[in-house]
C-alpha cells in the first residue's frame, strides 16, 4: 500500500488533495490516536484544516 501511495504522490503533476489510508488506531497514554504516515508530512502540517471520515472495518 505504501508503494502505491508513493506512486500516486510522485506520479501526479497536479498536487493531490485527497488521500485514502487504512490505519490501526494507536494508543498514546489514555488517548486513542491515528498516526499520519510520514510520506504525507509535507502535505499535512500543524494547523492544516482537514476533513476526516472514519469507517470502522473490524471490531475488537
Amino acid at each position: 500500500m505504501l508503494k502505491d501511495l508513493l506512486k500516486i504522490l510522485g506520479g501526479n503533476k497536479m498536487p493531490q488533495k485527497q488521500f485514502t489510508i487504512t490505519k490501526k488506531i494507536a494508543k498514546h497514554g489514555s488517548q486513542a490516536i491515528i498516526v499520519v504516515p510520514k510520506i504525507l508530512e509535507d502535505k499535512l502540517k500543524p494547523g492544516t484544516l482537514t476533513q476526516i471520515t472514519i469507517e470502522v472495518l473490524e471490531g475488537r
